[in-house]
């Protein structure tokens, strides 16, 4: 049976749907703090819209997944001299047409059709989908690549959906909901199960992960030299991974000097919700900062404080 998380507050409504693990009863009834609690109305509609997520996540996997090592995937270069391929632009174009169709009226931003300018993203509900996030390792065949869903509401990122098919997992997130994640391997994925950041409460104790050296010089002067040399263990997991072994605890520091809105949209609620701070790296919102840095929230201070310098 497909699963899907219409009922993830279902002490709030009643809605006919196929049970759930009792995990997400007991998130509802303990929830994980949420800064501001969500109400009732917003809670309905991030319901209908994680269902929509998990839909959306259901087809990109299938049109990637279906060109994934394929011998004559076609692969251009973009004005950016990044790759894109065939995969890339059909999964964006398929689920733009689906959005469209559900919710007329929201606004879609994507990486291969755009959608934003210079003036940042736009008021009101907008979607924020990378097709395919970490397009040349899919290009090489390697499966550490996934799509990236995310539900932006007033410039603040309310939902965040990660699948990524190759490996066999997925994540996600709604405000005031918890962070989860699930396994999809073999014929039946296990149950869903809540995630959280690890407690490592100093630097000599942490992992860092970050994808490679381009562009930190934008960023800091001698930041990335001080925090890998301070660091416990450093390691290249690379694009959205680093971020979601950061959310499940395997991973105490992420880092990327450049991003652009659609690399870390989705990433933001669930890296938030279970329990992690990320931040640009002059400290504000993440967003549309060009860049940013996670941490498990005990370990923020010191990054900060090593990044600026």
């Amino acid at each position: 049976m497909p699963f899907t998380v219409s009922n993830i507050w279902s002490t709030t409504q009643t809605l006919a749907v196929p049970p759930i693990p009792s995990a997400y009863a007991e998130a509802v009834s303990t929830p994980p703090k949420p800064s501001t609690p969500p109400s009732r109305a917003s809670r309905a509609t991030y319901i209908a819209d994680l269902d929509l997520a998990t839909e959306l996540a259901d087809r990109a996997d299938a049109i990637s997944m279906a060109r994934f090592l394929a011998a004559d995937l076609r692969v251009e270069t973009k004005p950016d001299l990044t790759p894109v391929t065939e995969a890339d632009q059909a999964v964006e174009r398929e689920l733009r047409e689906v959005i469209e169709r559900v919710y007329p009226d929201d606004t879609i931003v994507g990486e291969e059709y755009g959608g934003i300018d210079d003036s940042g993203v736009p008021p009101g509900r907008v979607w924020i989908v990378d097709p395919i996030d970490g397009t040349k390792n899919y290009v090489r065949g390697v499966p550490v690549w996934a799509t990236l869903i995310a539900l932006v509401q007033d410039g603040e990122p309310v939902l965040g959906f990660v699948s990524a098919p190759a490996l066999g997992r997925r994540w996600w997130a709604a405000v005031g909901a918890g962070a989860w994640t699930q396994t999809h391997l073999g014929s039946e994925p296990a149950p869903p199960h809540q995630i959280r950041v690890s407690a490592v409460a100093e630097l000599t104790d942490a992992s860092f992960s970050y994808s490679d050296q381009i562009g930190w010089d934008l960023r800091t002067e001698s930041g990335l030299d001080r925090l890998i040399s301070a660091a416990w263990r450093t390691r290249a997991y690379s694009d959205f991974y680093s971020y979601m072994l950061l959310a499940e605890g395997a991973v105490d520091i992420a880092a990327e000097p450049e991003l652009s809105v659609w690399d870390i949209a989705a990433l933001i609620p669930i890296l938030t919700e279970a329990g992690a701070t990320v931040t640009g790296f002059d400290g504000g919102p993440a967003l549309t900062a060009g860049g940013a840095f996670a941490t498990n929230s005990l370990l923020h201070p010191a990054v900060s404080d090593l990044f600026r310098h």
